[in-house]
């Protein structure tokens, strides 16, 4: 039985309007009373704004009243050769308002890779320490 973060993320990659890039992304982050919320990515003719999936389900999450840094994990999917980690913008939104999370990489195949945010930027750059 798939974890339903992954199967989450998965179903939002379907949502995706990625008529550009045919590139279609899917995110589901959890937070810490384990409700799910998604993302999924949305292309811009004009490319510099479109949004990618994770930071789509963090700023909705964020909307719907998760207090920052009150995530547990996130489950990104995406269809490609490889598994596809966030990117360098995405890292910076999830380190933070997520801090050191779990990241789960998933495809349609079912293949993972698990990582911590730490792992994945580990010289963010962070206001606390402004």
């Amino acid at each position: 039985m798939m974890d339903p973060l992954l199967k989450a993320a998965l179903d939002a990659r379907e949502h995706a309007y990625a008529p550009f890039s045919n590139f279609k992304v899917g995110a589901a982050l959890e937070d810490l009373n384990g409700r799910i919320h998604t993302g999924c990515n949305v292309e811009n003719a004009s490319y510099g704004l479109t949004l990618c999936a994770e930071r789509v389900a963090v700023f909705k999450a964020i909307s719907e009243g998760v207090g920052v840094r009150k995530f547990r994990r996130i489950a990104v999917s995406a269809d490609a050769p490889k598994l596809t980690p966030p990117c360098g913008a995405c890292r910076q939104i999830l380190w933070e308002f997520c801090g050191d999370i779990e990241v789960t990489l998933v495809n349609p195949r079912g293949e993972t890779a698990v990582w911590k945010m730490k792992d994945l930027f580990p010289e963010p750059f962070d206001v606390e320490f402004l």
